[in-house]
């Protein structure tokens, strides 16, 4: 009788509480459309390209407007001017290159330019040094210690340029397919983390950033890997680190929500803001393949 009487009081709990419970249809304001810039232009040779949208409603999933019509021009500090067109008419502005000439040159600075519905926004950024990756080795390991799936984790090794704070952006491909998850947002300032002072200046990377080039899962045999540094400034990092802290906020302690960080600004005090961020950086890289040259036996 004392279990049934138990199980009416929970049943009675259970309906109070939904009794309680009220359904709100919150109505957000949507705030004005913004021009929205995605640009890293790099010293690579080849075309480059800047991508203009227009920004959306927060819970609007669909695919961002591309931003016509738009005048994008960049120059640098030795007085060259580099057009960049929009062909297609899909918001991708390309600058194509007459001869094998590069855009980006190391030390040099940088001005974005974009005439857009009647606003000029502008953005100035710096081409700094980057490090080259001296080598990528494997060492075969187990997926974790309870499982029987082996594979091979990489590791990189770059030494970082002595003498100033360096910051670099670390991205990997596996087989042709960029690994551009939350988690492989890699930054590191020279070779370590963030606010370790100079203890790393002029060091071979430390091994938790020589270690950040692995997916989920282990590499295969054979697998073919490709790996990116990049140099960035101060303001890069701190828009990739707040990026990376927005899109993997979640869970029962996620916090609220921030603007990213911009520094494309409307040349006009009371103009129409802009987001997205224009960065320049040298490019350093190195594509190895998972075979028996590249394999090493290590204890650790």
């Amino acid at each position: 009788m004392q279990r049934y009487s138990v199980l009416f009081l929970f049943l009675a709990v259970v309906f109070a509480l939904n009794g309680c419970t009220t359904v709100i249809d919150a109505k957000l304001d949507t705030g004005p459309t913004q021009l929205s810039v995605d640009g890293t232009l790099t010293d690579l040779p080849g075309p480059q390209t800047i991508r203009l949208t227009q920004t959306a409603a927060y819970f609007n999933n669909s695919q961002p407007t591309p931003a016509t019509s738009a005048t994008v021009t960049v120059s640098d500090n030795t007085g060259k001017t580099y057009p960049f067109t929009d062909p297609d008419n899909d918001g991708y502005y390309v600058w194509q290159p007459s001869t094998k000439d590069t855009l980006g040159r190391v030390g040099r600075t940088y001005q974005l330019s974009i005439a857009y519905q009647g606003e000029t926004y502008q953005a100035s950024t710096k081409m700094n040094r980057v490090p080259p990756i001296d080598s990528i080795i494997f060492v075969k390991r187990k997926l974790n210690p309870f499982s029987s799936t082996e594979g091979y984790r990489a590791e990189l090794y770059a030494t970082d340029i002595a003498g100033a704070t360096d910051y670099y952006r670390i991205r990997f491909s596996r087989n042709g397919e960029l690994q551009n998850k939350p988690d492989n947002i890699i930054t590191s300032q020279d070779g370590g983390f963030r606010g370790a002072g100079n203890v790393t200046d002029g060091l071979v990377f430390i091994a938790p950033i020589r270690r950040s080039i692995n997916p989920d899962s282990l590499y295969n045999l054979n697998d073919v890997v490709k790996v990116e540094v990049q140099s960035i400034t101060l303001a890069d990092f701190d828009f990739w680190q707040v990026l990376r802290a927005q899109i993997t906020n979640g869970g029962l302690f996620a916090t609220p929500s921030v603007n990213l960080p911009t520094n494309i600004i409307n040349t006009r005090a009371n103009g129409r803001k802009a987001t997205g961020f224009f960065i320049t950086s040298a490019v350093r890289s190195k594509t190895v393949s998972v075979s028996e040259a590249n394999i090493r036996v290590r204890e650790d």
